[in-house]
């Protein structure tokens, strides 16, 4: 079985809203899917996505291959949590 990460659409016309999954790369774009990773809204502004990073390098580890732009919000998502961590490393201790 080959599978793939990608976009399954959800919302209203003109109001699209998508959720990340895993699925087999021969069902339908909305059909049946094996896990929901994470979610992506192109209408909203500024952090748009979220996705489960350590679900998605599990499946790309077992051979799943993401779609474009799953591939691109894996990498921002990537970068904001490590942006995160890394601001949360550097804050200055509370005072005693």
């Amino acid at each position: 079985m080959a599978v793939s990460i990608r976009l399954r659409r959800e919302g209203t016309t003109n109001r699209p809203y998508y959720k990340i999954v895993v699925t087999d790369s021969r069902s339908p774009r909305d059909g049946k899917f094996i896990e929901i990773i994470g979610n992506y809204d192109p209408k909203k502004a500024g952090d748009n996505s979220t996705l489960k990073i350590d679900r998605a390098e599990y499946w790309i580890s077992r051979g799943a291959q993401p779609s474009d732009t799953v591939r691109s919000l894996l990498k921002k998502n990537k970068a904001r949590a490590a942006k995160t961590v890394e601001e949360t490393s550097t804050a200055a201790p509370a005072p005693e």
